[in-house]
């Protein structure tokens, strides 16, 4: 953590120029090698002078870490957008918080717009910002793991009540806060050799499932990475798809009007578009769907790997398309749109399996 008055003040006059030039907040940070975390706790008002904080590009204040109070205030502020991104895709949905609950660190909202799973054990820090423009004030909240990386994100948009996410804010201040954040990123668990798996247990519980939720306790059991089970189960459970096929995925839901589920997050927060797509456009590396309400910009050139996955459950079986970076990190994955106790829709499983130009797998369930 940096206190030195002089030292803030370089760092708050670097960051606001590389604002200037185009830089998003975390592209900023980056260069000025810190933490957007770091850049955030730099801006807090109570560190400023007020003739300070009136010309800097952001104040910001520190928040409690009631994180599931904080959240279900969000209720009373009426639409917002909520943004959840990790390396290689940022999802953005426009709606209300409802329904937010937490069982220990385990949270979640619920709500036809906003839905998220929350994993509270690493959210570190959040702020309110303030963000000075030419635009005028933009207001967010923003939430941090101990590496000083955004887990979620909430931005106030024009039919935001500004009134009750300011007193919302007043009710979870803590001025005095000195979030310190660590340097680097967590190491990952080393993977196990594909020989050290029991490959064939794993094949037989798999096949056992009777609920996709059932999948994270397989992983545990099996002490198995998630893109390394796929590499096991090929042929079985899984199939290989080109790499390019996520846009003609998305282009198809478009056109044909399947509805669908994107899942894209981080360790902190896993957030869901449930619902048809419209626009999807190709600009440079980014694939992007830019609808009214959801916005979703996915690195297409980061993708390394593309699964079809088949996950047995009551309902019948549920279909995924999965996509990982080159660390064998999930990027996002897709779903056709589905309710507990329903069978997924023929039209997606249909859809999906084109992507290996296979045959299209319809049971009773269906």
């Amino acid at each position: 953590m940096i206190t030195d008055t002089s030292h803030l003040t370089l760092l708050r006059e670097q960051f606001a120029a590389l604002r200037a030039q185009g830089l998003r907040a975390r592209d900023a940070a980056r260069k000025l090698d810190l933490s957007e975390g770091d850049v955030m706790a730099a801006h807090a008002a109570s560190q400023m002078h007020p003739d300070v904080a009136e010309h800097s590009l952001y104040t910001t204040m520190p928040l409690d870490s009631d994180w599931v109070n904080l959240l279900q205030g969000l209720e009373n502020c009426g639409p917002v957008m909520a943004l959840t991104r990790n390396e290689s895709v940022v999802h953005e949905k426009v709606g209300v918080y409802r329904n937010v609950s937490a069982t220990g660190l385990m949270g979640m909202a619920l709500g036809p717009e906003i839905d998220l799973r929350l994993f509270l054990s690493k959210w570190h820090a959040g702020f309110h910002v303030i963000e000075h423009s030419a635009k005028g004030e933009q207001h967010s909240l923003q939430f941090f793991d101990v590496h000083g990386r955004a887990v979620h994100k909430v931005h106030a948009r024009p039919q935001t009540d500004i009134t009750a996410l300011e007193a919302l804010v007043q009710r979870h201040a803590r001025p005095e806060a000195r979030p310190v954040f660590m340097p680097g990123a967590p190491l990952r668990a080393p993977i196990r050799p594909d020989d050290a798996i029991d490959a064939l247990g794993l094949g037989d519980a798999w096949s056992a499932m009777t609920d996709t939720h059932q999948f994270f306790s397989l992983l545990r059991k099996f002490e198995v990475d998630r893109a390394q089970s796929f590499r096991l189960m090929e042929g079985i459970h899984t199939r290989r798809t080109p790499l390019v096929s996520v846009q003609w995925l998305l282009e198809a839901a478009a056109s044909s009007g399947v509805p669908i589920m994107v899942f894209a997050g981080n360790e902190g927060c896993l957030q869901i578009h449930t619902g048809a797509v419209h626009r999807i456009e190709l600009m440079g590396p980014w694939l992007n769907v830019l609808d009214e309400g959801f916005n979703l910009h996915l690195r297409h050139d980061h993708v390394a790997e593309s699964w079809l996955v088949t996950k047995p459950t009551e309902d019948g079986p549920v279909t995924s398309v999965e996509l990982f970076d080159e660390q064998g990190q999930v990027i996002a994955m897709f779903f056709g749109e589905r309710k507990p106790g329903k069978a997924e829709l023929p039209a997606w499983r249909a859809l999906a399996h084109q992507m290996v130009h296979g045959p299209v797998v319809q049971t009773e369930a269906a």
